[in-house]
């Protein structure tokens, strides 16, 4: 009886004991077992291990893809016009000795001193990469080949870190509400500066078109008026023919019709007086075979 009083405590401490130096690697972790805070091993596969009780200490670290916004920044491009910038990073740890010494801490600690470290790094690239180039590169699709660009910068950076940066992605790129105003204004002076311009090239046209219209006008009138004048010419000629050809014909015929037209225009209407001589020859057709 005395002996299992001895005995029975003795098991109870060294299957407590057994309990306490075994441990399980969860395949979402990786641990490091530290002797009096110094490192002695790394546990990067999943399954059980085992540590000496009392002696030593587990420090567990997360081992899967871990995401990082970063606050919101503002750059200014090479064109001087102030960017606010939201973005995020995608990173892993892959060296959890490192990462301990870079950190000094574990858990969700030693993420959110290593967190804060990366925000510096990637505010710093983000920076420098886009202060490289215009706001209207950040804002069109090259912006892919800028964020491929702040990653790569990154991932030499947080090497120090035992962070392995996996992708670095721009989720807003707008402008400070200080400078929206100013920005629609200058939008809209370009806008009424093309369409002045496009109104400008309008009119040009339309007195182009205006312009040769009249000349058309002027060169189709000039040419009807000489070729008028030309047929013109040509009836009068071809009149005065047959008036001569007539003429020769029977000289007192055509003197009789010469008179005859001469009394058509001239004695019209109720109330023509004419003051004459009666022995003129304006009167010679009027007058009877004895001449009165």
């Amino acid at each position: 009886m005395r002996s299992t009083t001895y005995i029975l405590p003795v098991i109870v401490l060294a299957l407590a004991g057994l309990l306490s130096s075994i441990f399980i690697v969860d395949e979402r972790e990786k641990a490091l077992v530290l002797q009096f805070g110094r490192l002695v091993d790394i546990k990067d596969e999943p399954g059980l291990a085992f540590k000496i009780p009392l002696i030593q200490e587990v420090i567990r670290y997360d081992n899967r893809i871990l995401s990082r916004d970063i606050p919101q920044l503002q750059v200014t491009p090479s064109d001087d016009r102030r960017l606010e910038v939201n973005a995020f990073a995608r990173y892993r740890i892959n060296d959890v000795e490192q990462f301990r010494q870079a950190t000094g801490a574990g858990g969700d600690q030693a993420i959110e001193v290593a967190g804060r470290r990366l925000d510096s790094i990637l505010r710093s690239e983000t920076r420098e990469v886009l202060g490289t180039v215009s706001s209207n590169d950040i804002l069109s699709s090259d912006r892919a080949a800028l964020m491929l660009r702040i990653r790569n910068g990154a991932i030499a950076e947080a090497r120090s870190l035992g962070i392995e940066v996996i992708d670095v992605r721009l989720k807003r790129t707008d402008l400070p509400n200080a400078n929206l105003a100013a920005t629609f204004s200058r939008m809209q002076a370009e806008r009424e500066r093309e369409a002045a311009d496009e109104i400008a090239r309008g009119n040009e046209a339309a007195q182009r078109v205006r312009a040769q219209a009249d000349r058309t006008r002027v060169e189709i009138t000039s040419d009807a008026r000489r070729q008028a004048e030309i047929i013109r010419g040509e009836a009068d000629a071809q009149r005065n023919a047959i008036f001569a050809e007539a003429y020769g014909a029977d000289q007192e015929f055509f003197e009789f019709y010469r008179s005859l037209n001469a009394y058509r225009g001239a004695l019209t209407g109720n109330n023509t007086s004419m003051v004459m001589s009666p022995d003129s020859e304006f009167f010679n057709y009027l007058k009877n075979e004895d001449g009165k």
